[in-house]
């Protein structure tokens, strides 16, 4: 048992020497967006080509959760507990609602459709921040199609859905993206240029003073993706070979090398030391030390 490429010393105390991995399911065509529900103590994920949203549960295992769900992506939480998703077969972000209804909280900019909302993240006051690359019009993973906007950005909503502002528009391909732990910062990563991007957060919830703060370097498939922040400030990222943890200098302390090629992950379980991961045609589960940050 290892599964690891240790780095720095420091990765045992945030990981482990070592982890096992645990598969909870397999036979799908591509896993995304994990989501784990505290108090249901359940986990959604994404199959998009299999157009189907999918839950497990330790009691029931792999169920279908929704079918079809517009070829889904990343999925959050907002403020109420209301599900987000980002559909790639509608470029649309949607809100589920109580009732089970859904709700476009963006669809167009400028008139024109969104490329394909990808993934997805919700701020302490509502605000909506999700990554729009074209992926979701890419034949298997989406709707093959023609995108209507000559750029690929990253978007904050506002919670009702009332408007959309572009934040940045000069990425490759942006993907995963999450705040800091005290929200001043964003971080969003490119997978064409393998890199991961900060932004400040203005105030009014805008982005300034964007650099590049950390590349994904390493052996075997896999790219920026999937990306989250634990409860000490570590940042998750997948990459080469699996799942790459830098600290919150931008150190890289080691990669866990996942079986498969590896598009997302999230904390789970009780004491949010499960982290769950979605990789290609499984979802495996292992155990880490530090634990991550509430869902909701």
């Amino acid at each position: 048992m290892s599964g690891v490429e240790i780095r720095d010393p420091r990765f045992s105390a945030v990981v482990g020497e070592a982890v096992a991995f645990e598969r909870l399911g397999s036979g799908f065509l591509f896993t995304e967006g994990p989501l784990w529900h505290p108090r249901e103590h359940c986990l959604l994920f994404s199959d998009m080509p299999g157009d189907a949203m999918r839950k497990w549960t330790a009691r029931d295992g792999v169920t279908v959760f929704r079918r079809p769900c517009h070829k889904s992506n990343g999925l959050a939480w907002d403020r109420q507990g209301r599900l987000l998703v980002c559909e790639h077969a509608t470029s649309r972000v949607t809100r589920t609602e109580a009732d089970g209804s859904q709700t476009v909280i963006a669809s167009h900019y400028g008139g024109r459709e969104l490329n394909s909302p990808n993934d997805i993240v919700v701020k302490g006051d509502g605000g909506i921040y999700f990554s729009d690359p074209t992926y979701g019009r890419a034949e298997y993973y989406g709707v093959p199609r023609e995108p209507q906007l000559s750029f690929r950005g990253v978007y904050r909503a506002e919670p009702d859905g009332s408007g959309l502002t572009l934040l940045a528009d000069d990425f490759g391909q942006p993907n995963g993206l999450c705040f800091s732990l005290d929200e001043q910062r964003l971080f969003v990563n490119d997978t064409e240029r393998q890199h991961i991007r900060v932004f400040d957060v203005r105030s009014d919830g805008t982005l300034a003073d964007s650099r590049v703060w950390a590349e994904t370097r390493g052996e075997g498939a896999g790219a920026p993706d999937g990306m989250k922040i634990d409860a000490a400030g570590n940042l998750y990222c997948c990459g080469p070979g699996g799942i790459h943890v830098f600290d919150p200098e931008a150190v890289c302390l080691g990669v866990i090398r996942v079986p498969e090629y590896t598009a997302n992950f999230c904390w789970g379980d009780e004491d949010l030391r499960s982290l769950f991961i979605t990789a290609s045609t499984s979802l495996y589960r292992i155990r880490v030390r530090q634990p991550g940050r509430p869902s909701l």
